[in-house]
């Protein structure tokens, strides 16, 4: 099984390699094309449809590794609407609730078909039976995950690079927990992605789009599903959470940015953290490798929680916390002027200067 694994990987990157110039002429020829504006980095037209070069390479994997004589045909159907929404919002810009409405109809698919969470155990109270709300708990996880790659496609290579961190993360524990189709499934993912990142690092010539992103997040939701089916307990919860700690991370301070700087939560502005880190003067190249690197700091992270004990995942959970706030700070996410930690530590230590 793992060779069969590691074949379908190698197969699903050299697809992925060789369809993506394809994609990339199929892109412009219908007008799936990024167009520049104040708040994007690139400064001419780009196409995005990069996400069906991804899902081509999955396909051919997909076959290879033999997963079509598996039960996962609810999950397959969903990744097919998924990359149909995907192109359509890349070619003609889906209005959000349009894409919203066929993201809960996949979501729906994936929960009429039993993949659920039921029961969520927590340290030294017990465990709880979520009856009827397994269905809402999983619909929102599928969703929210799903659009989470979306929130970080920003500069070339970063949500390609940072998806590719979490699968690899995804697949490592379940390889080491003997979970073969998880473990299958994200090699199958990992070679496309690593494949399409050939055109796709920087200087790209291909954006995902959201048929990348959106395919990309869904994979991720299943994955982590089919690793918490049934039964959950509240640290393995985080670990899917951690695993995506980079949007997770930038959505959190977008939110509190907007509410500090009283601005509507939904109002898009340029500090989001590649934006910082271009502002300080890192290039593009080196921001994405910034990024990536707090992507394998997350990655870790879930390795040890899924590992330890209930202290060291309370340890875990609370020095990454910390790590967030004071990066948030170092970099000015929220404001320049915002380091209530850095601020506490100055005068603990009566140090005058820090972070500049």
């Amino acid at each position: 099984m793992y060779m069969q694994a590691t074949i379908a990987f190698f197969v699903s990157l050299i697809t992925a390699l060789l369809i993506t110039p394809l994609v990339i002429k199929f892109a412009i020829k219908i007008g799936a094309v990024d167009k520049p504006n104040e708040r994007k980095v690139h400064l001419k037209l780009m196409p995005r449809l990069g996400g069906l070069a991804i899902f081509i390479g999955v396909v051919a994997g997909y076959f290879t590794a033999g997963l079509h004589t598996q039960k996962v045909t609810a999950i397959s159907l969903g990744a097919i609407l998924i990359i149909i929404i995907g192109i359509l919002d890349d070619k003609y810009e889906l209005s959000a609730k349009v894409k919203f409405a066929g993201q809960l109809v996949v979501a729906g698919l994936i929960v009429a078909s039993g993949l659920t969470v039921d029961v969520l155990t927590i340290p030294y109270i017990g465990d709880f039976e979520l009856g009827m709300w397994s269905y809402p708990i999983t619909i929102f996880w599928i969703v929210a995950i799903t659009n989470a790659i979306n929130l970080i496609d920003g500069l070339d290579g970063l949500s390609a690079g940072i998806s590719a961190i979490g699968i690899a993360t995804i697949a490592i524990l379940a390889g080491l927990n003997g979970k073969m189709l998880i473990f299958t499934i994200s090699l199958i993912l990992l070679g496309s992605i690593i494949g399409f990142l050939f055109h796709n690092f920087h200087p790209a010539k291909i954006f995902m789009g959201d048929t990348g992103a959106l395919f990309l997040g869904y994979s991720i939701s299943i994955l982590s599903l089919l690793g918490l089916y049934k039964s959950v307990t509240l640290f393995s919860f985080l670990v899917p959470v951690i695993i995506l700690g980079v949007p997770v991370f930038d959505t959190t301070f977008a939110i509190i940015r907007r509410i500090v700087n009283k601005r509507p939560i939904s109002a898009p502005d340029k500090f989001h953290l590649h934006h910082r880190l271009l502002a300080l003067g890192f290039s593009h190249r080196n921001t994405v490798l910034v990024i990536y690197a707090f992507g394998l700091l997350f990655s870790v992270a879930a390795v040890l929680l899924s590992e330890s004990t209930l202290w060291g995942s309370v340890f875990i959970i609370f020095g990454l916390l910390i790590i967030m706030e004071v990066l948030a700070e170092l970099i000015g996410i929220v404001h320049v002027q915002y380091r209530p930690v850095l601020t506490l530590f100055r005068k603990l230590t009566g140090s005058r200067s820090y972070g500049k």
